[in-house]
């Protein structure tokens, strides 16, 4: 089925700056009141911005992630927030992309969301496994052709506000903990009874409450493939570059505050160095340093994507694991280098200087899958993978 262009014809880049000029003017009420950023993601669906990564012939703009990583940078510098939501809607449709086309069902589901410009949540986390996504303790129920479930989602990512579901389980009632399967649900088949409220230190825009979740759908809503095979080959890679790319994009905002400072400051005094300086030049280091893991990371994602056994091998892993890290890391020292350049002025709220909001939105980056638990399986992993250590890859 052939849909009707209904896109303007612009360029990605320029349909979001748009985004990016309306999420900065909210940024900061989104952050204080802990609200949704409806304006953002109301400017996202005007511009057509929810379904370009879906192929072309379900109606999508077959978006590349490394295309979607620069959006989200974008969209980074000016609401962390609305960069997230972004971000973790991509996240669900890349797998939905990369593993659903052989299914009617999630191929007209596509076209859905491509038309009418769905917003997809995530539910991996539960009650009792806290953020371990490869285990469940709910288990899906197949009836005939409808299936049920009922998962206690201590977090759903701005579950109030999405238009679909995608929520792991267990395969069925006698499954392993790790026998999974990911299903979409729409919002006209599934009930949410808060349970936690989303008061947070940063991120606070993203309102990911946590919900008693019950649904019932038809059955051909559970995608065909393992969830292990989704998180392995789509998930993981995606997860990590999207977020750093979100990272990414507040380190940068940061960075720019900082420069603007000691512009100024060095405007006042011709000829001396303004303070400052030295630790901008280290700032833009480290800033290039975040740059480059995340376009290697791309890269390596884009190399491996046309090969199942290479998505799912240890050394992919490690790699895109080693990105995690690093950004999440590197972002914190960053914005900490930023508040100190900027002193009184950086650390108060509404100059042109504040980063209290980045520095605070900076600290969920090592806490979305802790990197605890990362460092702990990717040591599992280098026991038996040999490192790689080629430059050119």
């Amino acid at each position: 089925m052939n849909f009707p262009v209904k896109i303007a014809q612009e360029d990605l880049a320029a349909r979001v700056a748009r985004v990016s000029a309306i999420a900065a003017k909210h940024a900061d009420s989104v952050d204080f009141d802990g609200r949704f950023p409806h304006e953002a993601v109301d400017a996202m669906k005007a511009g057509r911005l929810l379904g370009i990564q879906i192929p072309r012939q379900f109606g999508g703009e077959g978006a590349t992630i490394a295309q979607i990583a620069e959006l989200c940078s974008m969209l980074g510098q000016a609401c962390s927030a609305a960069a997230m939501v972004f971000a973790m809607h991509h996240i669900k449709l890349c797998s939905l992309v990369e593993h659903g086309a052989e299914s009617e069902w999630h191929r007209a589901f596509m076209q859905r969301v491509a038309v009418e410009q769905l917003l997809i949540a995530s539910a991996t986390t539960e009650g009792g496994i806290g953020g371990n996504l490869r285990n469940s303790i709910c288990a899906v129920e197949v009836d005939g052709d409808i299936c049920r479930l009922e998962k206690d989602a201590t977090v759903i990512s701005y579950g109030s506000y999405a238009d679909a579901i995608m929520i792991t389980s267990r395969a069925h009632a006698n499954a392993a903990s790790s026998d999974q399967v990911l299903t979409v649900f729409v919002k006209e088949q599934y009930a949410l009874e808060k349970t936690h409220a989303w008061n947070t230190l940063g991120m606070r825009g993203t309102c990911s409450d946590g919900f008693l979740f019950k649904g019932e759908a038809p059955a051909e809503q559970i995608l065909p493939k393992p969830f292990a095979e989704i998180a392995a080959q789509s998930m993981l890679a995606s997860s990590h570059l999207l977020w750093s790319s979100v990272w990414y994009g507040i380190a940068v905002d940061a960075v720019g505050r900082a420069q603007a400072f000691v512009r100024a400051a060095a405007r006042k005094s011709p000829g001396a160095p303004p303070p400052g300086a030295l630790r901008l030049a280290e700032v833009s280091n480290l800033l290039q340093m975040v740059r480059s893991n995340v376009v290697a990371g791309l890269k390596a994602y884009e190399d491996a994507k046309s090969d199942a056994d290479k998505l799912s091998s240890m050394g992919f892993a490690v790699t895109m694991n080693n990105v995690k890290i690093a950004s999440s890391e590197t972002i914190l020292e960053i914005v900490n280098h930023v508040m100190l350049i900027c002193g009184i002025m950086g650390y108060k709220n509404g100059t042109p200087f504040s980063v209290g909001r980045h520095l605070r939105d900076a600290h969920s980056a090592q806490l979305m899958i802790s990197n605890d638990r990362i460092l702990g399986n990717t040591s599992s992993m280098l026991l038996v993978h040999k490192q790689d250590t080629s430059l050119l890859g």
